[in-house]
């Protein structure tokens, strides 16, 4: 196994969850103010899995994102 290599992938696929997660998050939350779903000035909770069956690694990790 090259350590490396596997860092630099990892890297490279954890950047694009974030940009790809970013943007569905935000198209989502404009999406809902628009549709009156939202009012704009809540907190609302998220919860995201990670998943390498494998490996057997299943990892939640939850949070908050206020959006005022």
């Amino acid at each position: 196994m090259n350590e490396d290599t596997l860092n630099l992938d990892i890297r490279k696929f954890l950047k694009n969850v974030g940009i790809t997660s970013q943007r569905e998050i935000e198209h989502a939350v404009f999406k809902a103010v628009e549709s009156g779903k939202l009012n704009g000035s809540e907190t609302i909770e998220i919860k995201m899995t990670l998943e390498a069956p494998a490996i057997g690694v299943s990892h939640c990790i939850e949070g908050k994102i206020a959006l005022d």
